[in-house]
C-alpha cells in the first residue's frame, strides 16, 4: 500500500481533532502554502500570524539571545490559535491550527 503525502496526512490528522476549524502552513514571506480555510480567511491568517510570530520571535531573542521561539498559543473568547514555527537554515515556516476553545 502506497503511503500518502506526509503533509496531507498531518493536515487530515489535525483536522480530525474536535474543535479544529482550520490549518494553515505559512512561509517566511507570510504567504500561505497550504490551507483548509477559504482564500479570504487564509490570506488574513497568513498575514496576521506571520507578523505576530515575527514580533514574538524578536521578543524572545531580545530577552535571551540564545533562546528561540518554539510554540505560541493565543486564546480569545471565540478562537484558540496555536502556532508552531519551524526555523531551518534558509527557510521559515509556521504551522497554524485554529480551533474553537468551547469544543474541547
Amino acid at each position: 500500500m502506497a503511503e500518502g503525502n506526509p503533509v496531507d496526512e498531518t493536515f487530515k490528522k489535525l483536522q480530525s481533532h474536535r474543535g479544529v476549524l482550520g490549518v494553515v502552513v505559512i512561509n517566511m514571506d507570510g504567504i500561505a502554502i497550504k490551507s483548509t480555510f477559504d482564500n479570504e480567511l487564509t490570506v488574513q491568517y497568513a498575514s496576521l500570524v506571520s507578523h505576530f510570530t515575527s514580533k514574538a520571535r524578536g521578543v524572545v531573542k531580545k530577552l535571551d539571545g540564545d533562546n528561540e521561539l518554539r510554540f505560541v498559543r493565543l486564546r480569545s473568547k471565540k478562537h484558540e490559535i496555536m502556532i508552531a514555527p519551524e526555523f531551518e537554515r534558509n527557510a521559515e515556516y509556521y504551522l497554524v491550527v485554529v480551533q474553537d476553545p468551547s469544543a474541547s
